[in-house]
């Protein structure tokens, strides 16, 4: 998935990244690079992209963000406070000063009755602490899950840097 309108949306978060002097690291797990990829399909990006942790497996979340495996265990992969952790992690292992996390269930199989195909995690944070935290429920295929989920994410990052 890569348009002129995603092209767009992403040149004018770069603008506001660099006009508000952020350095952006995105954590990602459903979405699987998506989100870093859009942002670095922009020439320039590296102005204020520092980097992406893809951290699909539990183990890569404990091992390159920090998560917690109580968090993991007592809440699932695809939660509120794992999302949390991941972006918070995201900023402290890397040079940025914002940070995007994702997480959830892009399905076609992987659901459950509390957490249904389509639910995916959302969390924001800078260096004094959380900034947006959302849970979605996204409807689709798997591939419309996880668009939807780049979107949002773009998005939401967007109108945080306005």
């Amino acid at each position: 998935m890569y348009s002129n309108d995603l092209e767009l949306l992403v040149e004018n978060l770069g603008a506001q990244c660099l006009l508000n002097s952020y350095h952006l690291v995105i954590a990602e797990s459903c979405t699987g690079g998506m989100i870093c990829s859009a942002i670095t399909q922009i020439s320039g990006s590296s102005q204020w992209f520092t980097q992406g942790f893809i951290t699909y497996s539990d183990q890569s979340k404990i091992d390159l963000l920090g998560v917690s495996e109580g968090s993991l265990k007592s809440y699932g992969a695809v939660s509120q406070q794992v999302a949390n952790e991941m972006a918070c992690g995201a900023l402290r292992r890397s040079q940025g000063s914002l940070s995007l996390s994702i997480t959830g269930i892009a399905g076609p199989s992987g659901g459950t009755k509390t957490k249904p195909v389509g639910t995916v995690f959302f969390s924001v944070c800078d260096k004094k602490g959380m900034l947006f935290e959302h849970e979605a429920h996204f409807e689709g295929t798997r591939k419309e899950i996880r668009e939807k989920g780049l979107l949002f994410a773009l998005n939401s990052l967007l109108k945080l840097t306005l």
